[in-house]
């Protein structure tokens, strides 16, 4: 089978409706990541548009970027950086708030993880709004980084994160895309 051209990663993805509020369809991607050809697919496509690219470190988001930004990392041969919810990482931080529908999160990395210049994808299951993955950006953007790309296995377009993310100077790359939130 040629999994670069003929494997419909949209397939594999479940939904789940009314998760976890009423009204929303949530998109669940274990399912893909439990199909050895899904999950092997999934990455290749992650990987692919960014073979010759100049990366530095792959940054993956809590708690399916660290498995997508690990595995991707492995395949470029490059280190992997954690994007931790607040108060998850034992060293110095640097912490970016974001606006959630019911009020502010913040994420994190360790200080000395990406240094100036550095060029980092980062990488995450799912764009909605963007506000996690703006939040990261900025992160990477405050320790001197340089973002190259974002990539991530879903896009809901009718939330507009993708739209934010390349409003903010940042390439975005997505696998598959469903409509409504």
């Amino acid at each position: 089978m040629d999994l670069r051209h003929g494997f419909d990663i949209a397939r594999h993805v479940r939904t789940i409706p009314d998760y976890p509020k009423p009204g929303i369809l949530f998109r669940d991607i274990t399912t893909l990541f439990a199909d050895p050809l899904g999950f092997r697919a999934c990455i290749d496509e992650l990987v692919w548009p960014f073979l010759r690219s100049e990366i530095d470190y792959v940054a993956g988001i809590e708690a399916r970027g660290f498995i997508l930004g690990g595995a991707v990392a492995h395949e470029v041969g490059r280190g992997f950086i954690p994007i931790r919810k607040k108060g998850k990482l034992p060293a110095r931080v640097i912490g970016q708030d974001y606006e959630l529908e019911y009020g502010v999160d913040t994420v994190e990395i360790h200080a000395d993880a990406i240094g100036p210049g550095d060029r980092v994808l980062l990488v995450d299951d799912l764009i909605a709004t963007g506000g996690t993955a703006n939040a990261a950006i900025e992160l990477i953007r405050k320790s001197g980084g340089e973002v190259i790309a974002a990539a991530f296995v879903i896009d809901l377009p009718d939330l507009g994160g993708s739209e934010r993310l390349r409003a903010a100077d940042v390439a975005v790359h997505t696998l598959v895309a469903f409509e409504g939130e």
